[in-house]
Protein backbone atom coordinates (compact mmCIF):
# COMPACT_ATOMS: atom_id res chain seq x y z
CA UNK A 1 0.00 0.00 0.00
CA UNK A 2 1.19 3.15 -1.09
CA UNK A 3 0.50 6.21 1.88
CA UNK A 4 1.14 9.77 0.52
CA UNK A 5 2.24 12.18 3.51
CA UNK A 6 2.05 15.66 2.88
CA UNK A 7 3.60 17.80 6.13
CA UNK A 8 5.91 20.16 6.24
CA UNK A 9 7.65 19.21 9.37
CA UNK A 10 10.56 16.73 9.10
CA UNK A 11 10.08 15.99 12.35
CA UNK A 12 6.86 14.67 11.39
CA UNK A 13 7.74 13.03 8.20
CA UNK A 14 10.45 11.10 9.73
CA UNK A 15 8.48 9.91 12.60
CA UNK A 16 6.01 8.43 9.70
CA UNK A 17 8.77 6.99 8.10
CA UNK A 18 10.03 4.96 11.44
CA UNK A 19 6.64 3.92 12.16
CA UNK A 20 5.99 1.89 9.07
CA UNK A 21 9.90 1.15 8.36
CA UNK A 22 9.24 -2.37 9.46
CA UNK A 23 6.08 -2.49 7.32
CA UNK A 24 6.93 -4.06 4.01
CA UNK A 25 3.25 -3.52 2.85
CA UNK A 26 3.98 0.18 3.05
CA UNK A 27 5.38 2.53 0.67
CA UNK A 28 5.84 6.36 2.17
CA UNK A 29 5.69 9.00 -0.62
CA UNK A 30 6.54 12.21 1.00
CA UNK A 31 5.52 16.13 0.10
CA UNK A 32 5.45 18.84 2.35
CA UNK A 33 2.70 21.84 0.99
CA UNK A 34 -0.47 21.50 -0.99
CA UNK A 35 1.45 22.18 -4.19
CA UNK A 36 3.91 19.24 -3.88
CA UNK A 37 1.43 17.24 -2.43
CA UNK A 38 -1.11 17.80 -5.39
CA UNK A 39 1.43 16.34 -7.95
CA UNK A 40 2.81 13.28 -6.10
CA UNK A 41 -0.94 12.66 -6.21
CA UNK A 42 -0.87 13.02 -9.60
CA UNK A 43 2.42 11.15 -10.35
CA UNK A 44 2.50 8.11 -7.23
CA UNK A 45 -1.34 7.22 -7.40
CA UNK A 46 -1.06 6.33 -3.44
CA UNK A 47 -4.04 4.32 -1.96
CA UNK A 48 -3.65 6.51 1.15
CA UNK A 49 -3.52 10.81 1.67
CA UNK A 50 -2.42 11.45 4.93
CA UNK A 51 -2.43 15.43 4.86
CA UNK A 52 -1.60 18.12 7.53
CA UNK A 53 -4.66 20.52 7.91
CA UNK A 54 -1.71 23.39 8.64
CA UNK A 55 0.35 23.71 5.61
CA UNK A 56 2.36 26.64 4.16
CA UNK A 57 0.44 27.79 1.88
CA UNK A 58 -3.47 26.19 1.08
CA UNK A 59 -4.28 24.03 4.02
CA UNK A 60 -4.68 20.27 3.83
CA UNK A 61 -8.55 21.45 3.01
CA UNK A 62 -7.90 22.85 0.19
CA UNK A 63 -5.78 20.15 -1.20
CA UNK A 64 -8.10 17.29 -0.26
CA UNK A 65 -10.66 19.48 -2.20
CA UNK A 66 -8.21 19.51 -5.24
CA UNK A 67 -7.43 15.68 -4.86
CA UNK A 68 -11.41 14.77 -4.47
CA UNK A 69 -11.46 17.23 -7.72
CA UNK A 70 -9.36 14.58 -9.39
CA UNK A 71 -10.36 11.54 -7.87
CA UNK A 72 -13.83 11.44 -6.39
CA UNK A 73 -12.52 7.98 -4.64
CA UNK A 74 -9.58 9.14 -3.29
CA UNK A 75 -9.06 7.78 0.32
CA UNK A 76 -7.60 10.71 2.39
CA UNK A 77 -7.12 11.06 6.66
CA UNK A 78 -6.89 14.79 7.42
CA UNK A 79 -4.04 14.89 10.64
CA UNK A 80 -3.53 18.14 12.93
CA UNK A 81 -2.01 19.64 15.98
CA UNK A 82 -5.94 20.88 16.74
CA UNK A 83 -7.82 18.89 18.98
CA UNK A 84 -10.81 20.95 18.58
CA UNK A 85 -13.60 19.39 17.43
CA UNK A 86 -14.90 21.30 14.27
CA UNK A 87 -11.54 20.60 12.78
CA UNK A 88 -12.24 16.89 12.47
CA UNK A 89 -15.76 17.73 12.01
CA UNK A 90 -15.14 19.73 8.95
CA UNK A 91 -12.56 17.43 7.65
CA UNK A 92 -15.25 14.53 7.58
CA UNK A 93 -17.46 17.23 5.88
CA UNK A 94 -14.67 18.01 3.17
CA UNK A 95 -14.38 14.36 1.97
CA UNK A 96 -12.10 12.59 4.64
CA UNK A 97 -12.22 9.26 5.39
CA UNK A 98 -10.34 9.87 9.07
CA UNK A 99 -8.94 11.89 11.40
CA UNK A 100 -5.92 12.03 13.33
CA UNK A 101 -4.92 14.70 16.28
CA UNK A 102 -0.88 15.00 16.17
CA UNK A 103 -1.21 14.67 20.19
CA UNK A 104 -2.78 11.12 20.03
CA UNK A 105 -0.89 8.04 19.93
CA UNK A 106 1.60 6.46 16.89
CA UNK A 107 -0.85 3.78 17.12
CA UNK A 108 -3.70 6.06 16.09
CA UNK A 109 -2.26 6.75 12.62
CA UNK A 110 -1.16 3.44 11.90
CA UNK A 111 -4.65 2.32 12.64
CA UNK A 112 -6.45 4.79 10.84
CA UNK A 113 -4.25 3.96 7.63
CA UNK A 114 -5.45 0.26 7.98
CA UNK A 115 -8.83 1.18 8.66
CA UNK A 116 -9.37 3.85 5.80
CA UNK A 117 -7.14 1.12 3.02
CA UNK A 118 -9.60 -1.62 3.80
CA UNK A 119 -12.44 1.11 2.91
CA UNK A 120 -13.80 2.15 6.33
CA UNK A 121 -13.67 5.54 8.08
CA UNK A 122 -11.70 6.50 11.41
CA UNK A 123 -11.87 8.94 14.11
CA UNK A 124 -10.59 8.01 17.68
CA UNK A 125 -13.00 7.33 20.59
CA UNK A 126 -12.03 10.83 22.26
CA UNK A 127 -12.51 12.03 18.73
CA UNK A 128 -15.77 10.68 17.93
CA UNK A 129 -17.26 11.40 21.34
CA UNK A 130 -16.24 15.55 21.27
CA UNK A 131 -17.89 15.25 18.01
CA UNK A 132 -20.54 13.52 19.64
CA UNK A 133 -21.33 15.33 22.72
CA UNK A 134 -20.45 18.77 21.25
CA UNK A 135 -24.00 18.73 19.82
CA UNK A 136 -25.57 21.66 19.06
CA UNK A 137 -22.21 23.14 20.61
CA UNK A 138 -20.20 22.54 17.98
CA UNK A 139 -22.02 24.60 15.42
CA UNK A 140 -22.59 27.20 18.13
CA UNK A 141 -19.71 28.17 18.87
CA UNK A 142 -17.40 30.70 16.87
CA UNK A 143 -15.55 28.29 14.64
CA UNK A 144 -18.15 25.90 14.29
CA UNK A 145 -20.33 28.71 12.17
CA UNK A 146 -17.65 28.10 9.58
CA UNK A 147 -17.22 25.71 6.48
CA UNK A 148 -13.85 24.44 5.99
CA UNK A 149 -13.95 26.60 2.92
CA UNK A 150 -14.09 29.74 5.28
CA UNK A 151 -11.72 28.28 7.65
CA UNK A 152 -9.19 28.03 4.85
CA UNK A 153 -9.74 31.85 3.57
CA UNK A 154 -9.85 32.94 7.23
CA UNK A 155 -6.32 31.38 7.73
CA UNK A 156 -4.51 33.11 4.74
CA UNK A 157 -6.08 36.40 5.90
CA UNK A 158 -4.38 35.85 8.86
CA UNK A 159 -1.37 34.99 6.76
CA UNK A 160 -1.60 38.70 5.14
CA UNK A 161 -3.06 37.05 1.97
CA UNK A 162 -5.04 39.75 0.12
CA UNK A 163 -8.50 38.78 -1.67
CA UNK A 164 -6.93 38.62 -4.97
CA UNK A 165 -4.10 36.75 -3.58
CA UNK A 166 -6.75 34.16 -1.62
CA UNK A 167 -8.45 34.10 -4.83
CA UNK A 168 -5.74 32.82 -7.02
CA UNK A 169 -4.51 30.40 -4.37
CA UNK A 170 -7.88 28.65 -3.73
CA UNK A 171 -9.22 28.89 -7.85
CA UNK A 172 -12.01 31.20 -6.97
CA UNK A 173 -12.90 34.45 -8.32
CA UNK A 174 -12.32 37.67 -6.07
CA UNK A 175 -16.25 37.83 -6.28
CA UNK A 176 -16.41 34.88 -4.31
CA UNK A 177 -13.92 35.58 -1.82
CA UNK A 178 -15.21 38.61 -1.10
CA UNK A 179 -18.84 37.53 -0.83
CA UNK A 180 -16.90 34.88 1.47
CA UNK A 181 -15.08 37.21 3.80
CA UNK A 182 -18.29 39.17 4.03
CA UNK A 183 -20.31 36.44 4.96
CA UNK A 184 -18.00 35.50 7.71
CA UNK A 185 -18.00 38.86 9.18
CA UNK A 186 -21.90 38.67 9.32
CA UNK A 187 -21.86 35.03 10.95
CA UNK A 188 -19.02 35.81 13.49
CA UNK A 189 -20.61 39.59 14.73
CA UNK A 190 -17.61 41.33 13.14
CA UNK A 191 -17.01 44.80 11.68
CA UNK A 192 -14.12 44.50 9.22
CA UNK A 193 -10.76 41.99 7.97
CA UNK A 194 -8.84 43.56 11.23
CA UNK A 195 -11.17 41.69 13.54
CA UNK A 196 -11.46 38.86 11.47
CA UNK A 197 -7.76 38.23 11.50
CA UNK A 198 -7.51 38.51 15.51
CA UNK A 199 -10.16 36.07 15.55
CA UNK A 200 -8.29 33.89 13.11
CA UNK A 201 -5.34 34.37 15.79
CA UNK A 202 -7.58 33.72 18.68
CA UNK A 203 -8.43 30.52 16.98
CA UNK A 204 -4.60 29.60 16.74
CA UNK A 205 -5.39 29.72 12.70
CA UNK A 206 -2.73 31.74 12.30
Amino acid sequence: MRVLIVDDHLIVASGCRALFAGDPDIEVVEANDAESGEAAFVAEQPDICVLDINLPGVSGFELARRILARAAGARIIMFSMNDDPVFAARAIEAGAKGYVSKSGEPDDLIEAIRVVGQGGVFLTRATASSIAFAGPGLAGGPLGKLSAREIEILRLLAAGKSLTEIAWLVHASYKTIANTSSLMRQKLGVRNSAELVRFAIDCRLA
